[in-house]
């Protein structure tokens, strides 16, 4: 994935960006859909993400840790609000603490991803 523009709005609290992938929008698709292959991909490389849930459906969420090079341990799920395969997806994404619990501290996250 390339990062090819940043737009940024402090006062809207929002933020997009434009990436292109070296991959169909169906294979892009199945870094969503497919739980190994979000492992393989979500989050940076020296913090590998392991899937606990997984329900890829409007409603559902996924939730994962992510393990850090000390062995420090982060939670956080996704939360789909709608889905259009291959197209579009609209998740919102949290900080969980060790129980699973929303961390009320952090920010949440409202995403969107259109082809």
């Amino acid at each position: 994935m390339t990062v090819t523009a940043i737009h940024q709005d402090p006062e809207k609290l929002t933020m997009a960006f434009t990436a292109e992938f070296d991959a169909t929008p169906e294979r892009v698709w199945q870094l969503w859909a497919d739980p190994v292959l979000f492992e393989k991909w979500w989050g940076p490389p020296e913090y590998p993400a392991t899937v606990v849930d997984h329900e890829f459906k409007p409603g559902g969420k996924v939730r994962y840790y992510m393990t850090g090079p000390e062995g420090e341990v982060y939670h956080g799920a996704s939360a789909f609000v709608a889905l259009d395969p291959p197209s579009s997806l609209e998740f919102t994404d949290v900080f969980l603490d060790d129980d699973g619990n929303e961390v009320a501290e952090m920010p949440t996250m409202r995403k969107t991803r259109a082809c």
